[in-house]
C-alpha cells in the first residue's frame, strides 16, 4: 500500500487500470479509499487509470491534528494529483463531504475538472443529520446512524475494527475536524451556477441529504440527478447500484 509524500503530508494513495484519470473521494470520519476498492475502482479500471486515496487523519494516511476544512482539503487533493502526475482534466467522485471536496476543487479549478459526480453531498457541510448527533452523543451516535449490517460488523470486534474506532476517536477527539465542519459556510448559489462541466447528483431516497440533490439539479447548469434506494451511506448501502450510476455516466 503506497504512501505518497503529498504536499506537507503523507497520503495513502492507491492506482488502478490505465486510461483518462478519475479520482474517487471518501467522507469524513467513516471513510478510507476501501469503501471505493472494492467495487466502483475495478470497475472503472478498464478506461481509466483510477486514483484512490484516504484523505488527511482517515485510513492510513497521516493523522494530523488540523486541516480539515474544505479549502485544505482541496488543496491535498489537488498535491495528490501532482504526486500522481494526473495531468489534463480530472474526473472527480466523491460521497458526502468527500463530494464537498470535489466540488471545492473544481469550483477553484474549473479548468482541471472535466467531470464530477457528487454522492449524497450535504449543503451547508454541517448540516447532515449524522454530524449532529456526533456532536451529542460521540462516536455511538454515529454508529448509531449507519447501516445495521455495517454496524455489527464494526461492534463485533476485531483489528480492523479496533483499528477503525481509534481512528474515529482522533478525528472526533484530538483534531479539528468538527470544529472545521462547523465553521465551513454555505456555497452560494451564484457560485454553484458558474460551475460548467458535466455532473451526476446520486442521492439517497431517505437520506437527511435528499433535498440538496434538488437544489443542486436546480441551480448547476449541466446537472442530472439520480435517486437509489437507502439512505446517506450509498457507498455501503448499495454498492453496485451505486457504481453502475457512476460506470453509465463516465463510460456511457
Amino acid at each position: 500500500m503506497p504512501i505518497l509524500t503529498t504536499g506537507a503530508i503523507d497520503s495513502h494513495v492507491q492506482l488502478m487500470g490505465e486510461g483518462s484519470p478519475v479520482v474517487l473521494i471518501h467522507g469524513l470520519l467513516l471513510g478510507s479509499l476501501a469503501g471505493w476498492y472494492f467495487h466502483t475502482g475495478p470497475a472503472l479500471s478498464p478506461n481509466h487509470r483510477v486514483i484512490l486515496y484516504d484523505l488527511r487523519g482517515h485510513g492510513r494516511s497521516e493523522r494530523l491534528a488540523s486541516g480539515y476544512d474544505l479549502v485544505t482539503l482541496a488543496e491535498d487533493l489537488g498535491s495528490v494529483l501532482e504526486a500522481t502526475r494526473a495531468s489534463g482534466p480530472v474526473d472527480l467522485v466523491g460521497h458526502s463531504y468527500g463530494g464537498l471536496v470535489a466540488l471545492r476543487f473544481a469550483l477553484d479549478h474549473p479548468a482541471r475538472v472535466e467531470r464530477l459526480v457528487l454522492v449524497d453531498v450535504p449543503l451547508p457541510p454541517s448540516s447532515m443529520s449524522e454530524m449532529k448527533g456526533l456532536e451529542q452523543s460521540g462516536a455511538n451516535g454515529l454508529l448509531e446512524a449507519l447501516p445495521s449490517g455495517l454496524r455489527d460488523a464494526i461492534v463485533g470486534g476485531g483489528r480492523r475494527a479496533r483499528r477503525f474506532l481509534e481512528g474515529i476517536d482522533f478525528l472526533v477527539n484530538r483534531s479539528s475536524l468538527l470544529t472545521d465542519l462547523a465553521a465551513e459556510q454555505d456555497i452560494p448559489d451564484e457560485a454553484l451556477s458558474a460551475l460548467e462541466c458535466p455532473t451526476l447528483l446520486v442521492f439517497g431516497q431517505t437520506s437527511s441529504c435528499a433535498a440538496v440533490g434538488d437544489r443542486l439539479a436546480a441551480v448547476l447548469p449541466r446537472a442530472r440527478l439520480q435517486t437509489l434506494p437507502g439512505g446517506h451511506f450509498l457507498p455501503m448501502e448499495v454498492p453496485e447500484l451505486l457504481t453502475r450510476a457512476i460506470v453509465e455516466f463516465l463510460d456511457g
